[in-house]
């Protein structure tokens, strides 16, 4: 039946407004100066603030979703607690310096009992009080709350009047705004009461209560600046002009051209004045808007308590009217994204059993993340993050690395052309026939130009094992990060296989160096074809290094210009330093090409072997080693995940609580207009 309620409420919205809209109707039929505070429209009211006060006391503001409330706001001084003292009929604190340390919620409830009820709630108590000690209570319940000294807080104090006559209002009392701390208060004390007022009046479903002295010039109020700052149309705002008596003089003027822009007007009230009973007051007041020569020009509809009293109760339930349907539409969406959020959750794991489902699971998911981004190039889990997009990185790491090897000196084919040849004939010379080229020679010039690359290729394995590392981590994190033992155990094991990993490239490509340095050999067609181009320049070039002595370079088709002076020096080995030039810049091609490609075959493997084999077992051994805990620590939520958890249940219950509240008052809305 609950679930049905619900239901009902939720699909019923329009239903409600319209509902709404009769009662906002019949509120707006009722003359503001009425005589007594209290009305016969209470009755109507009274559930519609109940609903919001009960909202309220749910904390369901905590969850985003604002409710209507009215904000009472003024210069300290102003006499914002004699307006509050004459609306509720009770004695608030009086002093000097702040008197209101907290937000004071004042709950006032019409009823028929001639004997009033009182009570103050705050630190999840509720202590009874009366009249006569109301005041004094009210006191030590905020130095319970804001300490002993003259400091704020911002943890609410609530005060529930149950009595004849008042009106049923609901309103925030906040710390009177003043800019120089007094004796025991802080430096920043101006700041700290800003900070609370912004909080409360900035949302668009509060209504603001400026409560300005009619002794000071209104555009220069603080809290003037403040509303408008929030609310530049002012049609959230109501000023209350007190201590009339005291400066009649142009407040007419004042009230009635508005340069502050107040959208919800003004009320003119005198308070109660020393030992005055409230009877004795309302008289008073409603003698000195009768007779004073300058008061009396007022329209009467914008005088005395009674009216300000009417036209808070007709604001506020217009305002709750207007909000409630998007009020129980928040609730509903933000229910419905908590409980998704907790369903997203993993489910507490009971067993021994569940926890190696559950790691199975993870594992799976892990391993094919990795074969999506590391083998076979698809990227949907991270369209957005082109770090993890892994095929194409690695791709332009390989290209980086193969422009490397090509553009270090041992690849520059014209540097000191010949010289390096020449010398190394001239050191292996020997008794034989002429025109044999040593191997010796060329096993030289191989070793020294292997050498001087050695490092790219082991820093380039450095690099792409790094960049592996990090997105095999990324993957094990997102996957695991629920279960904060097999996250440990994740990144640990993550971390160690990758310094095998690396290790193992390493020392392959220390092992491919030596053997680029000890072996001459290729079956690449190409190597014959590349230096039987080159030779075929051969003859050209050494007849014009032999016969032209004026010509400083030669071009040479394949190499490119090289500078040929030094060379005339030595034409008895210039042939053959040629020959081992082109053959050697022939053969260097295929040894950068296998230093590119052995790589590429290396890491395709290794990648492959990673995936589909050594990662499971490194976490497997790593969660059950000593450090690991075995499978039972998964078992163990992190407190991060904890605390999630026990936040979503609480804010679970509390919507389904607010839910249950506005369900009732929609339903009882819907029925009152049928």
């Amino acid at each position: 039946m609950r679930g049905a309620r619900h239901k009902k409420s939720s699909s019923t919205v329009q239903t409600g407004e319209g509902s709404l809209a009769m009662v906002q109707a019949e509120l707006d039929v009722i003359p503001l100066n009425t005589a007594p505070i209290v009305s016969s429209y209470n009755d109507k009211i009274r559930p519609l603030l109940d609903a919001v006060d009960k909202l309220r006391n749910l904390m369901v503001m905590d969850e985003g979703i604002q409710l209507p409330t009215i904000v009472v706001v003024g210069d300290q001084s102003s006499g914002k607690s004699s307006v509050l003292e004459s609306l509720a009929g009770i004695s608030l604190p009086r002093g000097q310096g702040i008197c209101t340390r907290v937000p004071l919620i004042m709950r006032l409830q019409h009823h028929s009992s001639p004997q009033p009820e009182f009570s103050l709630e705050y630190n999840d108590r509720v202590d009874r009080t009366d009249e006569e000690n109301i005041a004094e209570d009210i006191v030590k319940a905020t130095s319970s709350i804001a300490g002993a000294g003259k400091g704020i807080s911002n943890t609410p104090l609530t005060l529930l009047v149950k009595k004849n006559g008042v009106p049923d209002l609901t309103m925030v009392d906040l710390p009177g705004i003043t800019r120089v701390p007094v004796h025991g208060q802080p430096e920043n004390i101006y700041d700290q009461i800003k900070d609370m007022i912004m909080e409360y009046i900035k949302p668009e479903e509060s209504i603001i209560l400026n409560v300005l002295s009619a002794t000071v010039d209104f555009t220069t109020c603080e809290s003037i600046r403040m509303s408008q700052s929030v609310d530049k149309t002012g049609e959230r705002t109501l000023a209350v002009v007190t201590k009339v008596d005291k400066a009649p003089e142009g407040l007419l003027e004042k009230v009635t051209g508005d340069d502050v822009n107040i959208g919800l007007g003004y009320v003119c009230v005198r308070n109660r004045i020393g030992d005055e009973t409230y009877e004795e007051a309302g008289a008073m007041a409603h003698e000195l808007f009768q007779t004073h020569p300058l008061l009396s020009k007022i329209d009467k509809s914008i005088v005395g308590i009674p009216v300000l009293a009417h036209k808070l109760v007709h604001i506020q339930a217009n305002s709750i009217a207007k909000n409630l349907p998007d009020i129980v539409k928040k609730i509903n969406d933000r229910l419905n994204f908590c409980i998704m959020e907790l369903n997203k959750m993993p489910k507490s794991l009971s067993s021994v059993a569940e926890a190696m489902t559950a790691f199975m699971q993870i594992i799976g998911m892990a391993k094919e993340s990795l074969r999506k981004i590391l083998l076979r190039g698809e990227f949907e889990e991270y369209a957005e993050d082109n770090r993890m997009h892994c095929t194409a990185r690695l791709v332009e790491m390989l290209n980086q690395y193969s422009d490397e090897l090509h553009r270090c000196p041992e690849s520059d084919a014209k540097s000191d052309f010949l010289m390096e040849e020449i010398k190394i004939l001239e050191e292996n010379k020997g008794i034989s026939l002429p025109n044999f080229l040593p191997r010796n020679a060329f096993h030289i010039i191989l070793q020294r130009k292997v050498n001087g690359i050695s490092s790219i290729p082991i820093a380039f394995v450095e690099q792409v094992w790094s960049y592996i590392e990090e997105a095999v981590i990324s993957v094990l994190m997102r996957n695991s990060e629920n279960y904060y033992q097999l996250q440990l155990s994740a990144r640990r094991a993550g971390h160690n296989l990758m310094a095998k990993m690396k290790e193992r490239s390493i020392k392959w490509m220390l092992e491919l160096v030596e053997m680029e340095k000890l072996t001459d050999y290729t079956c690449d067609a190409d190597y014959v074809s590349e230096w039987n181009k080159l030779m075929a320049s051969q003859n050209v070039f050494i007849h014009g290094v032999l016969t032209d002595e004026n010509k400083p370079s030669i071009s040479i088709e394949g190499i490119g210009e090289v500078e040929v002076g030094v060379l005339r020096k030595y034409p008895h080995v210039l042939a053959q330093a040629y020959d081992l030039k082109m053959r050697m810049t022939a053969y260097w091609k295929v040894v950068l090409r296998r230093f590119v490609d052995f790589m590429a075959s290396h890491l395709q493997l290794s990648v492959f072997n990673l995936v589909n084999k050594e990662m499971e077992a490194e976490i497997v051994n790593e969660l059950m080693g000593p450090y690991g805990g075995g499978i039972e620590r998964m078992l163990e939520e992190s407190p991060a995940v904890a605390v999630k958890r026990e936040k979503l249940n609480k804010s679970i219950k509390k919507l389904r609580d607010s839910k249950e509240v506005v369900a009732k008052i929609m339903d009882s809305i819907i029925t009152y207009g049928d």
